[in-house]
């Protein structure tokens, strides 16, 4: 039998429906076959009813038995549907996306009353943890939109704005008060970011900017409808080259922008420096600066992810983001 969409309403009824006919055949032929072995005393619906439940979920209390060979038999087949019926049909029909219907009722699906005048993150990832950093220093509003209900839960235990939808989806962005909202941010696959582009352009005129990983297709996004596309790769990239062409050039001055007003910097640490024999963690830059270390030096080689628990050491150079005023104070941090 071909059911409808799981966990539907009619693949409920259907499935429903099909007990019910089972059960009354089979207790039919139970009557019949009671009479035939010479047992009239359970030859009625009541008894029927009972040995055919007893029988489809594997009870088998054992008090209502067939003797013949055409009786066992018979068992059996109404055994077998039993299992097929409750562990093959209703778990994924009824119990299964009645359950995973419940987990998303608890997840946000709208941002809160009243939000305007805010920012709309398309997907969660390590970069969007530095920007939510400053977002929130300048105290700016804004609402992640992401589809992994796993990263949902995370994102509520820590009380980051967020809500459960596909950035790509008309109706996810009109819960997320696009109508409202300052920008969109599309930070996603790059073909995922061309169609929340599209979505959002097709509901509103806000301005979208979208992240790119193939820098080639950055001219498909503008033509989606993107404000302006950011590759953070190719950033990465021309401050590295900028260090190769003049090492020495002036920290400050030499800087990348990011953002407008934030910037990417390096820090060497100096001999005296303060920061030296702690670890990240208890140097507690962010805190005393407001700036983000977003990759570290050590050894040649550049590493973009610095744990809590790396030590900051004479020869190394810090690489981190932040507004002009806050890189100003780790810069005297490091000397």
């Amino acid at each position: 039998m071909k059911f409808p969409k799981l966990g539907s309403r009619k693949s409920i009824v259907v499935y429903v429906a099909t007990v019910v006919n089972l059960t009354i055949v089979y207790s039919l032929i139970f009557i019949y076959l009671s009479k035939i072995e010479l047992h009239p005393e359970q030859a009625n619906l009541i008894t029927a009813v009972y040995w055919v439940m007893s029988s489809m979920t594997t009870v088998g209390y054992g008090d209502v038995v067939f003797t013949s060979n055409i009786g066992r038999i018979f068992s059996v087949v109404v055994q077998l549907s039993g299992v097929i019926m409750i562990f093959g049909l209703m778990f994924p029909l009824v119990i299964t996306p009645w359950l995973e219907r419940t987990i998303k009722v608890m997840l946000p699906l709208k941002a809160p009353e009243g939000m305007t005048d805010h920012i709309i993150i398309c997907r969660y990832n390590r970069l969007v943890e530095t920007l939510i950093n400053e977002l929130k220093d300048h105290r700016i509003s804004f609402i992640i939109v992401d589809n992994d209900e796993h990263l949902i839960h995370e994102l509520v235990e820590k009380k980051i704005p967020c809500i459960f939808g596909s950035a790509s989806n008309e109706e996810a962005l009109k819960n997320a008060n696009i109508d409202t909202a300052r920008v969109v941010i599309a930070n996603d696959t790059d073909e995922e970011n061309a169609n929340i582009v599209l979505t959002a352009r097709e509901y509103t005129d806000v301005d979208v900017i979208a992240m790119v990983e193939d820098t080639s297709k950055a001219k498909y996004l503008r033509y989606a409808g993107a404000s302006r596309v950011v590759s953070p790769k190719s950033l990465f990239g021309r401050f590295i080259g900028k260090k190769a062409i003049d090492p020495f050039v002036s920290r400050l001055t030499g800087a990348t922008e990011f953002f407008e007003g934030v910037s990417i910097v390096e820090f060497p640490i100096y001999p005296k420096s303060q920061l030296i024999g702690n670890t990240f963690e208890t140097a507690a830059i962010r805190e005393r600066t407001g700036a983000n270390i977003v990759g570290i030096w050590k050894s040649g080689s550049l590493s973009f992810n610095p744990h809590a628990g790396d030590i900051i050491k004479d020869n190394s150079v810090l690489l981190a983001i932040g507004t002009t005023e806050q890189l100003s104070k780790l810069k005297k941090l490091t000397r």
